[in-house]
């Protein structure tokens, strides 16, 4: 029997966190837990946890730090800027730019149902006129619709890996299933919230295919999104010992490739990239998406025929275009 999630309070000095990664397109983030009930065996900011004294294993969902204070600490932090742009709402909102909610752990995971901390955040960040998006599993987001239809929302991003049930159970079991995603896609989208898709991570040899990854962009399209992103899977140091127990459970005789595949890196190699955003390039025709190849910042690199995948491997970076879709900050 899983154990239910422990709820601990912890107290925090800022509210905001700087972004300083050119990549990124928001200034800020904001997270109003530490920890995640849904536990999630790829999720990268698992490492996060070891900050608070833990391992990166269950106890990254068992053990959930709740920023009761956020709320207070936002306020403040808002206040003392208005009052630095002289009283100006728009000066203020305009150089502080987009904070991101969710950036390491799920805003809206189980234990937001009772602490309603990110509700709170929104709260504030509507009167103070504050831009910011959102990224979540889960369809209690729908719950704050009145906040979103009026306040600065910039969009709300919903991760949807995979539609195959037994990846979902294997990997994400304690996540609301696939459909109920899409539902609540559809359910923003007739809303006239702006809603997207993140297909992230993608596992490798399991959600990499070309009708894969095509078959999630066309349901999360079908449902309203206005697009749909991929990430490849992050597997930092510290995560792989938990993804790989979990990976030997589920999908064994793929351990080896895994261990190839991530030997002496956190990222997979740059032509498994390249030949990623390929076949995600496939995918976007095939579900009448526009491509992302030859998009600024996103170039294409041919590829060589000869790799494991039907590509040699390029360098240990996985390029320009492989940005984890949200950071643990």
């Amino acid at each position: 029997m899983v154990e239910a999630p422990k709820l601990l309070n912890l107290r925090v000095k800022h509210a905001l966190n700087r972004v300083r990664a050119a990549s990124m397109p928001f200034a800020w983030s904001l997270n109003p837990y530490r920890g995640c009930g849904h536990g999630c065996a790829f999720c990268y900011a698992r490492g996060t946890h070891e900050y608070l004294g833990y391992s990166a294993d269950d106890a990254f969902r068992s053990r959930i730090h709740v920023k009761q204070d956020l709320p207070a600490l936002l306020e403040a932090e808002l206040a003392a800027r208005l009052e630095r742009a002289g009283g100006d709402l728009e000066r203020m909102s305009a150089a502080l730019g987009t904070v991101a909610i969710g950036t390491a752990t799920d805003p809206y995971q189980s234990a937001e149902a009772s602490m309603q901390i990110t509700r709170q955040c929104l709260e504030v960040l509507a009167r103070y006129r504050v831009r910011f998006s959102i990224t979540t599993r889960s369809p209690l987001v729908l719950r704050d619709l009145d906040l979103l239809q009026t306040a600065r929302l910039t969009g709300v991003h919903v991760s949807l890996h995979t539609l195959d049930a037994g990846i979902w159970r294997a990997f994400e079991p304690a996540t609301p299933p696939p459909a109920v995603r899409l539902r609540a896609i559809r359910r923003l989208a007739q809303a006239g919230v702006p809603v997207s898709a993140f297909i992230a991570p993608v596992l490798p040899y399991l959600t990499d295919g070309a009708e894969a990854i095509a078959a999630v962009m066309r349901a999360a399209r079908d449902h309203g999104a206005m697009d749909v992103m991929v990430s490849p899977l992050r597997l930092a140091p510290e995560v792989k010992p938990w993804f790989f127990s979990v990976l030997k459970q589920a999908y064994p005789a793929l351990v080896p490739r895994y261990e190839a595949l991530y030997n002496g890196r956190a990222y997979p190699p740059r032509w498994y990239a390249d030949r990623l955003y390929a076949v995600e390039d496939a995918a976007r025709r095939r579900a009448g998406l526009p491509s992302r190849l030859h998009a600024p910042g996103n170039p294409s690199v041919p590829l060589r025929d000869d790799g494991p995948m039907g590509g040699e491997a390029l360098s240990s970076s996985p390029g320009p275009r492989c940005v984890q879709l949200t950071l643990p900050i």
